[in-house]
C-alpha cells in the first residue's frame, strides 16, 4: 500500500472510530443496560457523571481496529477481540467491583489473605489478553514470537492498560495522554495505523469528559490503554518497546507511593496542561481505577 493510501485508510479508521463512539454513546444513553443508575457515579464535587463513555469508547476502538491499515485482517480480529475482553472485564469491575481494595499492592495483599478481588481478576484477564495480542502482533510483523519477547510485549500492552486507568482521575487527563499517540498516524511504519482507533475514540469522548459529564471508568481507560500498547507493539522497534515497558513499570510502581494528581498540581506546566479545556478545573472526577 502506498504512503498516501495508507494515510487515507488511517484517517478513515480514525473517523470511523470517532463516529461509532459518538453514535454508540447516544444509543447507550437512550437505553443504558441495567438502567442509568447502574452507570452513574458521583465526583468529588458532588456532581453526577456517567460511565457510559467507557463502553462507547470500546465500541469505537473495535470498529477502528477492524478497518485500519498496517496489520493483517486476522491480526486485527485478534487485537479487537483482546480489546473487547479488556473493556468487558473493566466494565465488570466498574459495575460489580468494590473500592475497598486499590492498587496492585492491595490486590496482591488480598490474594495472600485468600480473597480474590474483582480487581485481581481484572489484572489477570488483562495480562492474558495482552499476551494473546502480543503474540499475534509479533507474528504479523514476522518477528520471533519467543516466550520472553512475547511476555515483554504482552506486559507492555497490559501495563499501558493499567497505567491509563491510573491517570483517569480528573476530567480529560487520560484522554489527553491517549491523544499523544496521534503523531503515529503519519509515521510510515507498518502497524502504526493501530493508533488510529485510540485517537478517534479519544477525540470523540474528550468534550463531555472535560466538561465533567462522563468518564472512561475502568472499561474505557483499560481498553484505550491496551489499544495504545498494541499500537506500540505493532509499530515501535524492539529497543523502543523495552524503554516504553521500563517507563510504564516505573510509573506504575511510583503510583503506589506517589499521587500523580499531587505531582501534577505542584508542577505549574503540568497543571496548566492538565486543566486545559476543563470546565471547572476544581471539579474533577474521581476515577474508578484500581
Amino acid at each position: 500500500m502506498s504512503g498516501r493510501a495508507s494515510l487515507l485508510r488511517r484517517a478513515v479508521a480514525t473517523g470511523i472510530s470517532a463516529g461509532v463512539s459518538r453514535s454508540l454513546r447516544k444509543r447507550l444513553e437512550r437505553e443504558p443496560p441495567g438502567g442509568a443508575a447502574a452507570w452513574t457515579r458521583t465526583n468529588h464535587a458532588g456532581e453526577s457523571v456517567t460511565l457510559l463513555e467507557g463502553p462507547a469508547v470500546v465500541g469505537g476502538l473495535l470498529a477502528g481496529t477492524l478497518v485500519t491499515d498496517g496489520v493483517r485482517l486476522r491480526t486485527r480480529l485478534v487485537t479487537a477481540a483482546a480489546l473487547g475482553v479488556v473493556g468487558g472485564v473493566g466494565a465488570h469491575d466498574d459495575l460489580r467491583g468494590t473500592s475497598s481494595t486499590k492498587g496492585i499492592r492491595g490486590h496482591l495483599g488480598a490474594l495472600r489473605r485468600g480473597e480474590v478481588t474483582s480487581g485481581a481478576v481484572k489484572v489477570a484477564v488483562i495480562g492474558l489478553s495482552g499476551l494473546v495480542a502480543a503474540a499475534a502482533l509479533r507474528r504479523d510483523q514476522d518477528q520471533r514470537a519467543t516466550s520472553a519477547a512475547t511476555l515483554r510485549d504482552g506486559a507492555l500492552i497490559a501495563g499501558t492498560a493499567n497505567l491509563l486507568n491510573l491517570l483517569d482521575l480528573r476530567p480529560g487527563r487520560a484522554l489527553k495522554v491517549a491523544l499523544l499517540s496521534s503523531p503515529a498516524l503519519i509515521v510510515p511504519t507498518p502497524g502504526a495505523g493501530l493508533a488510529a482507533p485510540a485517537v478517534g475514540a479519544s477525540a470523540a469522548a474528550l468534550q463531555d469528559d472535560l466538561a465533567g459529564k462522563s468518564m472512561l471508568g475502568d472499561c474505557g481507560a483499560n481498553a484505550l490503554g491496551a489499544a495504545i500498547g498494541s499500537a506500540a507493539v505493532a509499530a515501535a522497534p524492539e529497543s523502543a518497546r523495552r524503554l516504553l515497558l521500563a517507563g510504564v513499570v516505573g510509573l506504575t510502581l511510583l503510583s503506589e507511593k506517589v499521587s500523580f494528581t499531587e505531582v501534577i498540581q505542584s508542577t505549574p506546566w503540568l497543571r496548566r496542561l492538565d486543566e486545559l479545556g476543563r470546565v471547572g478545573a476544581s471539579g474533577g472526577v474521581s476515577g474508578a481505577g484500581g
